[in-house]
This record gives C-alpha cells, structure tokens and sequence, in this order.
C-alpha cells in the first residue's frame, strides 16, 4: 500500500460507477490518492454544448483555459484526437467497454436505422455520441445520407428528445436506461470503447495508482452490482434527478478493462476519422508520441 497521499483531481465520466465505487469503498485511498471530483467539468460535459465549438467545450476548459490536471474519459475516437489536437495525453494501458444506441420517442415514424436517412441525429460535438454515429451506421445508409446536429451532453440530448427539439439521439448510459425507463424507442445499439486522457505532465504514479482503483471497483461489482446500482444518483443530470428512478434497473453501464488498447485500433481510429471529414485539428498522429506512460502491467 503507498503511504504518501497524491491529491487528484478526476472529472467522471458518469457512464459507469467505478469512480463512484472507488472513492465509496476507500480505493483510492489504498492506493494513495487524495480525490476530488471536478463536477464543474462533469455537470459541464451533460449540459448542452450548442453554443460552443471544439477547444470550447467543458471537456476542453481544462487544457485550454483553467490549466487544471484533471483526469477524464472520452470515447476511444474523442480521446485520440483531443490529444492529437495538442489537449494532453492518451492514457493506453486501460480502457472502457460501453454500451451505446439511439433512441426516438414513442410516436415516432422511424422504426429502423434505414428510416435515419438525412435525419439528424442529437450527438455531442467530437465525442462518443458523435463519432459513434457514422461509425454504426455506415452499416445501414452512404455516409452523405448520416447527419448530426451538436446537442452536447447527454443529459441535453435526452431533454432535447423529450421537448421534440430532435427526432433521434445518440445516447450513452445513464441515458440509455433512462431513456428505456421514459418510454422511448431504442432504434440501434452497440458497444464501443473508451479511454482516458490526462495533462502531459501526469505522474505515471498517479495514473497507475488511478488504474488500480477502477480495477479494484470493478471487482468489487463483479462480486456483487447490486448494492452499488443506487451510486447512479451521482451520474443524473440536475434536471432529472427529480424523476422516481429504479435504479435497480440501470444495469452495470461501461466496464472497466484493464488491459491495453491495442495499437491497431489507434491506427483504425486515425483512419476513420479521416474518412468522416473530423480531422481539421489533427496534429501529432504517432501513437507514442500520444501515450502517457504509467508502468502499469
């Protein structure tokens, strides 16, 4: 167990509870790691984005504005290019499993990925729910044929779905469930990878020590989900935490894995994000030229 306390400070993602579990079950703290949680850049990420361009957004304040060390997540796609972009380092040795699917209201016309032709999709702008989208479904329609329209969070893509400001929306958990729990109609869904990013100048310590505590919870889940399923609470945007929720319901959300991303998927990532027309802001585009080392094993 490390003995000296590193203060830290860690914007959740929120799609799944192992940082609400580590910091619950005293994780971190084994592993010597004095935690905050930045919930200024987490309630910023759910909020809407709408306004704002890349380099704007709440996820990027903290590299291009405050010049905090905050550890946070994004899709395997968004992490890769906020890093390429000159917005920190990718952190390679683990990474996320999550669910992901587009959902519509009840009522609505579209019943299949087909019936998204030239409708535009609610995603947040360079990130998963974004990239997931051509990435999915190209499998259905041309590329011309895919459109979005930058929402921002998830909890602004699921009230801009229930106001009827759009007709489908890319989701993630928790919205996911609580989409299912409001009654909307999911069209697709898929899984897709995660990955962290954090400042260039990170202690590898820190991030290992980080690792292993999302490790940990994610044992102590597998031993046992139940008793964490109410730590969703943490993830609800201020708008909907009125709503009587069944958290009982909401399932495991994103998986921790700890193992590296293999290196073909960083080339594979590169590559289609070419071929989407979303790699203005590329720069470094050498994956160990992008990797912040942690000496995990």
């Amino acid at each position: 167990m490390t003995t000296t306390s590193r203060s830290v400070k860690i914007a959740p993602k929120g799609m799944g509870l192992n940082d609400f579990v580590a910091l619950q079950e005293g994780y971190f703290a084994a592993e010597g790691l004095d935690v905050e949680f930045d919930w200024k850049t987490f309630r910023g990420t759910q909020s809407s984005w709408k306004e704002f361009d890349y380099f704007q957004r709440p996820q990027d304040k903290p590299y291009t504005e405050s010049k905090e060390d905050v550890i946070q997540g994004a899709c395997v796609w968004g992490t890769i290019c906020n890093a390429s972009a000159g917005m920190g380092k990718v952190v390679a040795d683990a990474y996320g499993d999550s669910p992901w699917a587009i959902f519509v209201r009840p009522d609505s016309k579209i019943r299949k990925p087909e019936d998204l032709r030239d409708i535009p999709v609610s995603v947040g702008l360079r990130a998963g729910s974004h990239f997931n989208v051509p990435y999915r479904l190209e499998r259905y329609l041309p590329l011309e044929n895919i459109k979005t329209v930058n929402t921002g969070g998830f909890g602004a893509r699921l009230k801009a779905l229930l106001d009827g400001e759009v007709e489908a929306a890319s989701l993630l958990p928790p919205q996911i469930a609580m989409a299912e729990q409001l009654g909307l109609r999911k069209i697709i869904e898929d899984r897709f990878h995660t990955l962290w990013w954090v400042p260039d100048r990170t202690s590898p310590e820190v991030l290992r020590g980080y690792l292993n505590a999302l490790d940990r919870a994610e044992k102590a889940m597998d031993a046992g989900i139940e008793q964490y399923l109410p730590l969703w609470k943490m993830a609800v945007p201020a708008e909907f935490e009125s709503h009587p929720w069944d958290f009982s319901k909401f399932g495991r959300g994103e998986r921790f894995v700890y193992k590296p991303i293999p290196e073909q998927e960083f080339h594979e990532t590169m590559d289609q994000v070419k071929r989407w027309g979303l790699d203005q802001h590329l720069k470094e585009r050498k994956f160990e030229n992008l990797v912040c080392p942690t000496g995990a094993s």
